[in-house]
C-alpha cells in the first residue's frame, strides 16, 4: 500500500513518519504539509518525496495518514475519502459533530477503510486488558484519569494552538473514552461536567449497561502528578489498567496493520471513523455542559 503523510508537526515527526518508514508492507510515498520547508525536512529524513500540492499527493497514493489539527484533518480526510483513498487518522476525528459526520459520510459513500489512531487501543497490553474486561459481566462503575503536564512541563506540544483552545477534554478525553466504551458500553447520557484547576475537567457518564463512569482530564497537571490510569469496580472485584512500556511508533505500526486488514477484508475496525464520530459527539455534549 502506498501511503502519503499529511502533516509535519511534532506528532508527524515522532510517530507517523517513523512508523510509515518502518512498516514492511507500506510504501511511504510522500509528505505534504502546510509549511513546505517542514515537509521537505520530513521527506528528506525518511527518503521520500515532498509534495507541494495535496491533490497531487492524493493522486499518487492508496491511503493517507493524517497528523494535523482536528479541524484541518476532518476537511482533508473527507476530501481524501471522496478521492477513494483509505484513511489512517488521528484523534480526535474532529471538534464539531458536523465535520465528523462529513468524514463518516464520505467513508460510507466511497467504501474506503478508516482507522483512527487512539493510541491506547493499539498498545498490546492495553488492548488485551480491554478485551479481557469486556468479557466480564457486572461492572458497576469505572474511573479514568488522564493527567498531562503539556502546559506546565516540557512538552513538544506546548505550542499547539488547538490544544490551547480546546484543552484536555478534546486532547486526552478521546483516550479515556476509547478504553471505557468497549468495556462499559455505549454512553446513554453525559450526566455532568465541571471545571477543575487550569484546563482540568471532570465528566460523569451513564452507560447503557447500567454502569457509570467518571473522567478526570488535564493538560495542566503538575509534572509530578502527571499520569494515566483506569480502574473498574464491579461484582467480580476491581481491575486496573496495566502500565505499558510501548511507545507510539509500535502502536502506530499496529494501527497501520489494522488499516491494511480492513482494506483487505472489507470489515470495519472497531476504531474506525464511525467510532471516532461517537467520541466527538460525547465530547461535544460534555463541552456544552461546561459552557453552561
Amino acid at each position: 500500500m502506498r501511503i502519503g503523510l499529511l502533516g509535519t508537526g511534532p506528532w508527524a515527526r515522532m510517530a507517523h513518519a517513523p512508523a510509515l518508514s518502518a512498516h514492511p508492507d507500506v510504501d511511504f510515498a510522500g509528505v505534504w504539509g502546510r509549511r513546505p520547508d517542514a515537509a521537505k525536512e520530513v521527506a528528506d529524513e525518511h527518503g521520500t518525496r515532498v509534495y507541494d500540492d495535496v491533490d497531487a499527493l492524493l493522486a499518487d497514493v492508496d491511503a493517507v495518514a493524517v497528523a494535523l489539527p482536528p479541524g484541518v484533518q476532518a476537511d482533508l480526510a473527507a476530501r481524501a475519502a471522496r478521492a477513494g483513498r483509505h484513511l489512517l487518522l488521528d484523534k480526535p476525528l474532529a471538534t464539531t459533530v458536523e465535520q465528523g459526520r462529513a468524514v463518516v459520510e464520505a467513508v460510507r459513500e466511497t467504501g474506503v477503510a478508516s482507522v483512527v489512531f487512539f493510541t491506547s487501543r493499539f498498545l498490546t497490553e492495553t488492548e488485551a486488558w480491554i478485551t479481557e474486561q469486556a468479557s466480564v459481566d457486572g461492572w458497576f462503575t469505572g474511573r479514568a484519569e488522564w493527567l498531562g503536564s503539556v502546559f506546565t512541563g516540557e512538552s513538544p506540544f506546548s505550542d499547539s494552538p488547538w490544544r490551547r483552545e480546546k484543552g484536555a477534554l478534546w486532547d486526552v478525553g478521546p483516550h479515556a473514552l476509547s478504553v471505557l466504551l468497549p468495556i462499559l458500553g455505549e454512553v446513554r447520557e453525559v450526566a455532568a461536567a465541571a471545571h477543575g484547576p487550569g484546563d482540568t475537567v471532570h465528566v460523569v457518564l451513564r452507560h447503557a449497561s447500567g454502569a457509570s463512569s467518571t473522567l478526570t482530564l488535564s493538560l495542566t497537571a503538575p509534572p509530578a502528578a502527571a499520569g494515566a490510569g483506569v480502574e473498574l469496580r464491579g461484582a467480580g472485584g476491581v481491575a486496573r489498567l496495566p502500565e505499558s512500556s510501548e511507545g507510539a511508533v509500535p502502536a502506530l505500526i499496529r494501527a497501520t496493520d489494522a488499516l491494511l486488514t480492513a482494506t483487505r477484508t472489507g470489515r470495519p475496525h472497531p476504531c474506525d471513523a464511525a467510532f471516532a464520530l461517537r467520541v466527538t459527539e460525547i465530547l461535544t455534549e460534555a463541552e456544552a455542559l461546561l459552557e453552561r
